[in-house]
């Protein structure tokens, strides 16, 4: 395909999830033709939130070769991943809609590790207004397996069986460059410290106020708004967190 004669950033992502599907499939595909395609889709922030997470990890198409070959045996099952994977893309770029924070988010979580941390988020926003102290303690989980993974990605060891949120992200910010104190600029210094601080107080309201512990007759229960903070402010820390894990990474 003559790729001067590709119109619009729709057009881009059908040639590249086309690109895609020739080379999963014994096809012939332009190596030079995904670099482009995928710089281009990935330079643009609100594409790059949707595109999936492998896709800015296998920078080229002997990468990706080796990632789609190992993932799915069969030609029909690795057409219909792809189908799914970048039709958020497509559906997308067809309808120009700005993607909702909530949606944003559950996007990445399930990207980043389907059987734990997109599982806890769903959770959370179920029970957050009939179970308000149980999606505050799911809240809590989020973060710290969005934690331990990026740690374990980075091969940094740390105590998994008794550490708390507060040190457990304080260990996570510093290998993503996120510590306040490495920072000379006080404006970053004082956002990131805000995001220790909400990281923080996440932790804490799990302990006072989730279903973790259990409860004193006299404790004040919290509401669904309470609820439905902790889950909003976990969710968006969560994709901080993995949104500069990635950008790091790739």
């Amino acid at each position: 395909m003559e790729i001067e004669f590709i119109n619009n950033d729709f057009e881009r992502a059908e040639y590249f999830q086309s690109i895609l599907l020739a080379r999963a499939t014994g096809g012939d595909a332009d190596d030079n033709h995904y670099l482009l395609m995928r710089q281009h889709l990935m330079s643009n922030p609100n594409y790059a939130e949707i595109l999936p997470r492998w896709v800015k990890t296998n920078r080229n198409l002997d990468q990706f070769w080796q990632y789609i070959k190992n993932k799915f045996p069969s030609y029909a099952e690795r057409r219909q991943f792809l189908y799914d994977e970048i039709n958020p893309l497509l559906e997308y770029l067809e309808t120009k809609q700005t993607l909702p924070a909530a949606k944003s988010i559950d996007e990445v979580l399930s990207k980043f590790d389907s059987d734990g941390i997109h599982f806890a988020w769903q959770k959370a926003l179920e029970r957050k207004a009939q179970d308000p102290e149980g999606a505050i303690t799911i809240s809590r989980s989020i973060l710290e397996s969005v934690c331990k993974h990026i740690l374990h990605a980075k091969n940094i060891d740390f105590n998994e069986t008794n550490i708390e949120l507060s040190e457990l992200y304080k260990i996570t910010a510093k290998e993503l460059n996120l510590s306040p104190d490495q920072h000379s600029e006080k404006i970053f210094k004082q956002i990131l410290g805000g995001c220790s601080g909400i990281v923080n107080g996440l932790g804490s309201l799990r302990n006072k106020h989730g279903d973790a512990h259990g409860s004193s007759p006299r404790a004040v229960k919290p509401k669904p708004r309470h609820a439905e903070l902790a889950v909003n402010l976990a969710g968006t820390m969560a994709l901080f967190l993995i949104s500069t894990f990635d950008a790091i990474e790739t």
